[in-house]
C-alpha cells in the first residue's frame, strides 16, 4: 500500500517541526544559565535532525504541490505544534490570539489550495 504524498509530507514535516520547535525555544527553559553559544551549539545539533526530515519532506511534497502550498502546509504544522509546546512544555497560558492566528492560516490554506 502506497502512502499518499500529502500524508508522507505531513508526517515528515510534523516530525521535523517538533525538532525545530525544540531547537528554537527549549534552550530558553533549560539553558538560561549557560552562555548563548552553548545554547546555539545544542540547538544546531537538534536542528540537524530537523533538516534530515524537512529536506525529504519538501522533496516528496514538491512532487505534487507548489512551493506556496508546501509553505502554507508548514505554517499549519508549525502552529499546531507550537501552541501545545508553549502551553504544555513552556507552561505559558493559552491565548485567544492563537485562535485568531489559526483562523488566518486557515484562510491562507483556502486560497493556496483552491484550484
Amino acid at each position: 500500500m502506497k502512502i499518499p504524498v500529502i500524508w508522507q509530507a505531513v508526517c515528515l514535516l510534523s516530525a521535523s517541526n517538533l525538532f525545530m520547535t525544540f531547537a528554537w525555544y527549549a534552550h530558553l527553559k533549560h539553558l538560561n544559565d549557560r552562555p548563548w553559544w552553548i545554547a546555539a551549539l545544542i540547538s544546531w545539533g537538534i536542528a540537524f535532525f530537523e533538516y534530515l526530515l524537512q529536506v525529504p519532506a519538501n522533496r516528496i511534497g514538491h512532487s505534487e504541490y507548489s512551493l506556496a502550498q508546501l509553505k502554507i502546509l508548514q505554517e499549519i504544522i508549525t502552529l499546531s505544534m507550537f501552541v501545545p509546546f508553549v502551553v504544555f512544555y513552556m507552561q505559558q497560558p493559552l491565548k485567544l490570539d492563537y485562535l485568531w492566528a489559526a483562523l488566518c492560516i486557515l484562510g491562507a490554506v483556502y486560497f493556496v489550495f483552491r484550484s
